[in-house]
Order: C-alpha cells, then structure tokens, then sequence
C-alpha cells in the first residue's frame, strides 16, 4: 500500500534528506586513491553519527556495512572492506540516513584519480537520466512514465539499464510501495499523486542490462564485467513540482 505523507512529514524527510546528502558530497570529496573502501564506510559513519542520524543500511536484512560501495563492474550493494581504490576507478556510493523517524536515500557515482572519459560519459548519462525521469514526477503521470523516459535517454546513449532491480517508496521505512522501474511503457504503473515519496534510482550499465550475484550474496555486478553507475534521490510528489529531499543546498 503507497503511504501519503503530509507536508509536515515531507519537511521531516527533507531533514533525513538533506543529512543523506551531505554524507554523499563528503565522501566523494574525501574518496583518494590508495584508500579501502572501508575507509571511506567508516567516513561515511562518522558523518551519519554526528548529524544524529543512523545508516539505515547497517542490518538491513543481515547488511554488514554502513554504505553500499561498488566499483568498476559492480553495480549496487557492494559491501566496504580491503579493496584499494586503484586510480581511474568508477566508484559508486549509496548512502541512506535514518532521522526522526524518516529515511532519505540518496547515491552517486564518480572517478577516483585520473579523469576516465569511458566512466565519465556513463557517469553523466545515467545522471541525466534521473532528470529526464524527474521532470515527469507530476501528479497525474504514471510510473511507467517515468520508467520509460529513464530508459529510452539511457538506451539512445548506448547504454542499458538494469531491470533486475527498481526504485521504491520511502518513508518511515527505507522501502515501502510503490516499486519504481527505471524502465517501462507510458501510462502504466500507479498513478503519482501529491504526498508520494519515492527514491528514483537510475542504474546503468555500458552492455548487457543482465547481472548476478556474487557469492557474498549482497554484491550485484554486470554480467558482461562492463561498467556501471548509479544515481539516486528521494523525491517528493507535490501539487506542482517535485522536490528532491536528498539535495544539500
């Protein structure tokens, strides 16, 4: 069932939001060649604790960490440990944040070191990609809608997205209905009515939309071993135009 928050409960997301996305900003600006990923999890903890917040991912059915970290190949819930950013990589981070009682769920990705054109343009068409999906957050649109502009940007730049995995609902729990395809036929799916809040969460591989699995049974990676990125923000339905809870400013 798709829960409608209140403005009131929409300004409380925005405070978990706006925490989730500070972390995100300090830890890509804090991320160098030569760390572990650990490092950058315990960073990320450190932040989340002192803007009073927990991580909403740390024992999230059994999650080890605090931030999903997932590099080069691999596409979402990679868990931190000895890995050692290597310059050049693509690293993509997942942070959610949990703050008077709301979630806010946010995730980017970027090159460590040298600049990578090959990650770099992945990188910003999967970035794009949210926005051209955002821009149909209005009530009345369907999430197919959404799913469907994501999809059709992504695959005109030459890439695919993943279909194994969706957005979701967020609020007083980090994953609530709807489902939210980054994928889809117009004028399918539940209808966006003010009071939704929902995380949009474009993942985007350079081949094949098909993953696995690896055997710590958390990390997803791209089938083919090709790059992927992901890009995240909690968004809010309004009567007009949707609000992005995850931004800083």
């Amino acid at each position: 069932m798709i829960k409608l928050k209140t403005p009131e409960q929409i300004i409380a997301m925005q405070k978990a939001g706006r925490l989730a996305g500070e972390v995100r900003e300090a830890v890509k600006a804090y991320a160098k060649v030569g760390m572990t990923t650990r490092e950058l999890d315990l960073y990320a903890r450190k932040l989340i604790r002192k803007g009073g917040a927990n991580p909403s991912f740390l024992g999230y059915n059994g999650y080890p960490a605090n931030i999903c970290i997932s590099v080069n190949e691999e596409v979402v819930h990679g868990i931190p440990g000895d890995r050692v950013l290597m310059d050049g990589d693509l690293v993509s981070i997942d942070i959610g944040t949990y703050l008077g009682g709301y979630h806010g769920d946010t995730a980017d990705s970027f090159v460590v070191g040298t600049p990578n054109p090959e990650a770099e343009a992945l990188i910003n068409a999967t970035r794009e990609s949210f926005y051209v999906g955002l821009k149909l957050c209005t009530p009345g649109n369907k999430i197919g809608d959404v799913g469907h502009a994501i999809q059709e940007y992504v695959e005109d730049h030459g890439y695919s997205v993943v279909r194994a995995l969706t957005g979701h609902g967020i609020g007083r729990k980090l994953h609530e209905d709807p489902a939210v395809p980054n994928y889809g036929k117009k004028h399918t799916g539940d209808t966006l009515r003010p009071g939704m809040t929902i995380a949009i969460e474009p993942m985007v591989n350079a081949g094949t939309h098909r993953v696995y699995v690896l055997d710590n049974d958390w990390t997803i990676v791209s089938a083919d071993g090709r790059l992927s990125a992901h890009y995240e923000h909690t968004v809010a339905i309004t009567e007009g135009e949707p609000i992005i809870l995850t931004k800083t400013e």
